[in-house]
């Protein structure tokens, strides 16, 4: 399956927005934001990775003690998930309003329609209904990864736990960063699920993507800019339309 089809490339391309001259300023308040949040994850894994890994590995019984050879990595793997994507959410909830007005930017760049929403002036009244836009997602996770954490501790059903996380884990961060395109058109996170369920392959693979540039250091700086473009890219050309379709 070519990129395309899966949705990678509207990472590559959300690169190729952040660069334009008229969308730069719209960048610096989200690269700030994500820079400061990730630098703190990098140094907080070396402390907690070690600290979860043993913790989840504690619950296996003493005749299993050979299983931890293999489970390590697999361990590591969603350690490093989990941190890096609770560190996703906060500084989406930080950077909500402005990962706003960049979608906005973005959308307005590649159609050359404005969104009338007020721009600058209105950001003051926006941060409000951002946050709590961010908190209803928050909900959202919360609720599902709670019983996906439980899985961890189920002895021989936590082999599969890690993978089950990083799907989680894609699923929810192409909600995240298409939340900003969409709530710009207003419409509704259920309606933005629904949309998104008919586009899995698409949204799997535009999450996972953005999943794998949050994993990676001094790259996962521009992971929010970059995703918020990218996935207002991809609103554009592959989700507008349809969104259409549904609402006649």
């Amino acid at each position: 399956m070519s990129n395309k089809q899966s949705g990678m490339h509207y990472l590559f391309e959300g690169l190729r927005l952040i660069r334009q001259p008229g969308l730069r300023r719209y960048v610096a308040i989200p690269l700030l934001v994500s820079s400061v949040f990730f630098t703190a994850a990098t140094f907080g894994l070396s402390y907690w990775l070690e600290i979860l890994i043993n913790l989840l590995l504690g619950y296996l019984p003493g005749w299993l003690d050979w299983l931890r050879y293999l489970l390590w990595p697999l361990f590591a793997i969603a350690g490093v998930l989990i941190i890096f994507y609770s560190f996703s959410i906060m500084t989406n909830l930080i950077a909500a309003p402005f990962n706003g007005m960049l979608a906005e930017a973005v959308e307005k760049h590649l159609t050359g329609q404005p969104i009338e929403t007020g721009g600058w002036q209105a950001l003051a009244k926006d941060i409000v209904p951002s946050l709590l836009s961010e908190l209803r997602k928050l909900l959202y996770f919360l609720l599902r990864a709670i019983p996906l954490g439980i899985l961890f501790l189920i002895p021989g059903v936590n082999v599969a736990a890690p993978f089950i996380w990083g799907l989680f884990s894609a699923w929810m961060l192409a909600i995240e960063y298409v939340d900003y395109p969409m709530a710009n058109h207003l419409l509704h996170f259920s309606t933005q699920r629904k949309l998104l369920r008919k586009r899995r392959v698409l949204s799997y693979g535009f999450g996972g993507s953005a999943l794998l540039m949050t994993m990676i250091p001094v790259v996962n700086f521009l992971a929010m800019p970059v995703c918020v473009a990218g996935a207002t890219a991809m609103w554009v050309k592959e989700l507008q339309q349809q969104a259409q379709d549904t609402t006649i």
